[in-house]
């Protein structure tokens, strides 16, 4: 690190060191090095030629702007150097020079001294400032020769030197009114600077002369509510002095609270009070205003009055409705006479502006009852019913007697609390169910909803199953069905089956969360309706699963003779116990015809050489539901000598058999139970 030490204020090209010669290193190495300076400041204060290794001034350098106060100041750089790459740092020190004058804020200061002002009073004056630092700043201050006043300089810790005037002699205004001084400061530099200010002293008049009332104490009479602004009195006082000291200003003594500042206001100037605030009777029926008036001398001299104002009352209070006791809840079961809230009224006027009436609406079931003076008890006066006026704001007004007179109206909320006196109403006296057979489980037959005009627990629903009068002991409700608990709904424990049940009836209660809890029925009706679930059954010619009916014929027959009759049976019921038979194969379709509903099977034509001696006929017997389902029986006809007979232990005979007529009979009367089954059925439906 190489240091160097320049004064400030150096003209641009100024010398400050040879770098080439305190490194110790050849001037055409240094050009040859790439040699660069880096500043650390944002200006470049410095330069270097290359050619002769010189560190000359770029730019005009201020002390007092780069470092202040401080005693010591540096500029630092760097020097860079390639091939190798080597770093120098360089310290330039800048020396203080004595540029600046002191200086004081102005040229010229007044002051302001009374005339009886003790001796060795001190008066400061604002000192001088001096930029620069050490010997070069502000050393001392010299006062101009005068008969009254000394210098006195304070030095601080921090070097600053603080002039103040001391008052040596006596001031006598009557002698001199004014003073003139001259201050002057002065640095420690060679040579030294110095700067001088102005000093004007005034001597300012004693007050020997107090202010005087034109009376000891004044009076005033105001209504309450007085606007504001309300002129209340105008004092009057007199100073015998002349200029500032005989000058009076009038203003609210501190002896007043701060309330009575806040009502009252004092002109300064004129000594008029005026209402600045609310007046009151019901606060105070009297103030008391301590007033004073200064006269604008040095010190000041003051004088003493009172002012007493007199409030007269005026009805501007409206009564005050006080709840001494209030329940906002009341049972709706409460009997006529029950005490909802005790009222406390009162009004703050006096004499008759202060009495007070209340009364509630004439629509209400409430009334109230005068206990004694400013004391009402508001009572029901008839039954509450919650489920038809749940809420009631009972309005309690208030009024006195004033004229005109004033009334308050308080609100009072009361809600009623709900009694368990209302039963569950379903919304159906009976519902009635139409439910396909083979319902998938868990399916929703029906919902049935009930209603409660009670709140809260009182209303909540709950429902069950329970089994209705006259029905079969065997069909139990609980056992095919289940119902949720709060919402109603009825769902399938199993598939129905209308081979089965065709009808259930139940009932649904439905009870409160009361207690007591409160219970309402209603029934339901289901009516099964029936889907083609069942294919028809083939009771005759009965065979074997793999097996097929054998009748034999002569060759001989004669058509349209009958051969057999199919007779199948479907355990639905309306169109889907509608049958049809239909000869789909055969050995020779044309000589065989089966009938479409009574399944009679039947010769077409007479027997030929070439027809076949063996004939197996596939007769499909359909019902009529959606979609339809079917059955079908395989008939072996054979040609031979003997009579129709059938085998394989068949009962089966020609068509003057004894068996078929028999069994037609059977047909023809289940057809009609169940038709007669499912018209019964359809008009309860409708019905």
């Amino acid at each position: 690190q190489i240091r160097y030490s320049i004064p400030e204020e150096l003209t641009r090209g100024a010398f400050v060191g040879n770098i080439a010669k305190d490194l110790g290193t050849d001037v055409a190495k240094l050009a040859a090095a790439n040699l660069q300076v880096l500043s650390d400041s944002d200006s470049q204060y410095f330069s270097v030629n290359v050619n002769t290794g010189v560190i000359m001034v770029s730019e005009r350098i201020d002390r007092e702007q780069l470092c202040g106060q401080n005693p010591r100041c540096f500029l630092h750089l760097k020097l860079a150097i390639e091939n190798p790459v080597e770093f120098y740092r360089i310290e330039v020190e800048i020396l203080d020079i004595n540029d600046n004058p002191p200086e004081f804020p102005s040229d010229e200061v007044a002051l302001r001294i009374y005339e009886l002002a003790s001796l060795g009073a001190r008066f400061p004056i604002q000192p001088a400032q001096d930029p620069d630092v050490g010997t070069n700043t502000l050393q001392t201050y010299h006062l101009s020769a005068n008969d009254n006043f000394n210098l006195n300089v304070k030095a601080r810790t921090d070097g600053g030197k603080f002039p103040e005037l001391v008052l040596e002699r006596a001031l006598d205004r009557e002698l001199r009114a004014f003073h003139y001084l001259v201050l002057t400061a002065e640095d420690g530099g060679s040579p030294p600077q110095s700067s001088k200010i102005r000093i004007t002293i005034q001597v300012l008049d004693a007050n020997d002369n107090h202010p005087v009332f034109d009376r000891p104490s004044y009076g005033a009479r105001l209504v309450e509510n007085s606007p504001l602004g309300t002129l209340v009195v105008k004092l009057n006082a007199t100073d015998v002095d002349e200029g500032p000291n005989g000058d009076i200003r009038y203003s609210l003594s501190s002896h007043n609270s701060a309330a009575l500042r806040q009502i009252f206001a004092i002109d300064e100037q004129t000594g008029e009070i005026r209402v600045q605030g609310n007046l009151d009777f019901e606060e105070a029926t009297v103030y008391e205003i301590e007033v004073e008036a200064k006269d604008m001398g040095s010190p000041t001299m003051e004088e003493h009055c009172s002012v007493v104002v007199e409030i007269t009352d005026v009805n501007d209070n409206a009564p005050e409705v006080i709840l001494t006791s209030f329940s906002s809840t009341l049972s709706e079961d409460a009997l006529p006479g029950t005490v909802v809230a005790v009222i406390h009224v009162r009004d703050r006027d006096s004499g008759e502006q202060g009495k007070v009436l209340c009364h509630v609406s004439p629509d209400l079931p409430f009334q109230l009852r005068k206990d004694y003076e400013h004391q009402y008890s508001l009572l029901t006066s008839t039954r509450l019913d919650r489920e038809h006026v749940a809420y009631y704001n009972v309005t309690v007004s208030a009024s006195d007697l004033g004229n005109p007179p004033l009334s308050r109206h308080t609100i009072l909320p009361i809600t009623l609390i709900d009694v368990n006196d209302n039963a569950p109403q379903f919304d159906q006296a009976s519902y009635e169910v139409l439910v396909a057979e083979n319902n998938p489980v868990g399916s929703v037959l029906v919902t049935v909803s009930a209603a409660d005009p009670d709140s809260e627990q009182n209303s909540r629903l709950s429902y069950s199953i329970l089994r209705a009068g006259g029905t079969d002991p065997g069909l139990d409700p609980t056992r095919y069905l289940s119902i949720h608990p709060t919402n109603g709904q009825v769902t399938a424990k199993f598939p129905f089956d209308y081979e089965q049940t065709t009808y259930l009836q139940f009932h649904v209660e439905v009870s409160d969360g009361g207690s007591p809890a409160l219970r309402n029925r209603t029934l339901v009706h289901v009516f099964v309706v029936d889907q083609n679930d069942n294919a028809p059954q083939v009771h005759f010619p009965r065979a074997g699963e793999d097996s097929a009916t054998q009748f034999r014929i002569s060759p001989s027959i004669v058509p349209p003779a009958l051969i057999t009759k199919v007779v199948a049976i479907d355990a639905d019921s309306g169109r889907n116990a509608w049958l049809s038979y239909h000869l789909v194969e055969a050995t020779d379709l044309g000589l065989f015809s089966v009938a479409l509903r009574s399944g009679e099977v039947r010769i077409m034509r007479a027997l030929q050489e070439t027809d076949a001696s063996e004939h197996e006929l596939l007769v499909v017997v359909r019902d009529a539901g959606e979609p339809p389902l079917s059955t079908a029986v395989t008939l072996v006809v054979l040609v031979e000598e003997k009579g129709p007979e059938a085998l394989q232990g068949s009962e089966a005979r020609a068509a003057d058999g004894g068996g078929l007529p028999t069994i037609t009979l059977y047909l023809i009367v289940s057809l009609v139970l169940i038709s007669t089954v499912s018209l019964v059925a359809l008009a309860a439906l409708g019905i």
